[in-house]
């Protein structure tokens, strides 16, 4: 993600500011422009000094302080490019629903900062009935033995659990499940990560080379969840997976893939806005050197993505053993993965087709 400033007094601001805190203005993100916006009143609307030709209001979700995105004044639509693509949320009426649903939406925002910035195709259920990309956040049973809503994907419909939106709760999973890392917003890029296999590998005629690569997505996926779940993983997974769970099938693996995928693109664009470099004075190889200069969404290939990424991590993991903490990217990029990481790239940057 890029560094925004308010355009009005210059203080760099988060993502998802709804006011500048030095000089009060309020602030809007114009997915358009790619642009987090310092805005004026005109009566029941706002203009931004910046971009004086057209009139925004704000989505309908900002009455719940659950986004701060723009819609042109004159636009049909009440939600915008990210919100319209809710079809379930909880019960607002309940505090502890809404708390939880502003995180999941943040999240969710910076899943479509990125998939925006691809230039993927992201389509409703009202642009695509049948296939349309949509979210559904549900909270478990108010019973203790009740059941629990699982997070995952079937045909564009994206369901993820409210629980997760815990920190406790979120964390006790990892835990169970020996997991390194387990974040709202790796639950999006993951579960989206299947949408887009049905919408640019299925659907687009690439099955064969996706099974080059990832290999049979034919094979058994109840047996293939049973078998992970009952007997584990194989032991030298690190040689060909990113992730114990992408070993359980080749979905699973493209889903996992893709997620660092965007993992990679969203926080190398970020190190590129701060000027990040790596030079350790310790290191005679030269092979932990690097300065973030590229625009990660322009690469031609994956290779000057990764030869920025390792040393990055590296140094940020290093960094924060040093406050005691995990390490930001406990993951190997292996050759292997380097190669589905590169097969993601193309697949992403290839030129699409209309849907029929």
């Amino acid at each position: 993600m890029k560094l925004f400033k308010c355009q009005h007094c210059g203080q760099l601001l988060f993502f998802e500011n709804r006011k500048c805190e030095k000089c009060g203005h309020t602030l809007g993100y114009i997915p358009d422009l790619n642009v987090l916006a310092t805005l004026e009143p005109e009566g029941a609307i706002w203009r931004a000094p910046s971009f004086p030709q057209t009139t925004y209001r704000f989505c309908a979700n900002a009455e719940h302080d659950a986004c701060n995105w723009l819609v042109p004044s004159d636009a049909a639509e009440p939600y915008c490019v990210a919100c319209r693509h809710n079809a379930t949320i909880p019960d607002l009426t309940n505090e502890k629903n809404l708390i939880a649903w502003r995180k999941l939406e943040d999240a969710k925002h910076r899943l479509f900062y990125t998939l925006l910035r691809l230039r993927l195709p992201v389509e409703s259920r009202a642009d695509d009935p049948d296939h349309g990309l949509v979210f559904e956040f549900l909270a478990d049973a108010p019973t203790p033995n009740g059941p629990k809503v699982l997070t995952w994907h079937d045909e564009g419909l994206i369901t993820i659990a409210l629980a997760e939106a815990e920190d406790v709760e979120r964390e006790k999973r990892r835990a169970a499940m020996s997991e390194p890392y387990r974040t709202l917003l790796g639950h999006f890029r993951h579960e989206v990560g299947h949408y887009y296999w049905d919408r640019l590998v299925r659907d687009e005629g690439r099955l064969e080379e996706c099974r080059a690569v990832f290999g049979d997505d034919t094979a058994d996926y109840a047996a293939a969840l049973k078998k992970h779940y009952e007997e584990g993983f194989p032991p030298d997974w690190q040689d060909n997976f990113i992730s114990t769970y992408a070993t359980t099938h080749a979905w699973e693996d493209f889903a996992e893939t893709w997620a660092h995928y965007l993992h990679i693109v969203d926080t190398l664009e970020m190190a590129e806005a701060f000027h990040l470099s790596v030079d350790p004075e310790l290191d005679r190889t030269g092979i932990l050197e690097a300065e973030v200069t590229l625009d990660p969404y322009a690469a031609g290939d994956i290779q000057p993505l990764i030869d920025a990424w390792v040393p990055m991590t590296f140094a940020m993991n290093s960094i924060n053993r040093c406050m005691g903490v995990a390490d930001l990217y406990p993951f190997v990029l292996s050759p292997p993965v380097m190669r589905k990481l590169g097969f993601i790239h193309d697949l992403v940057h290839a030129e699409r087709r209309p849907r029929q």
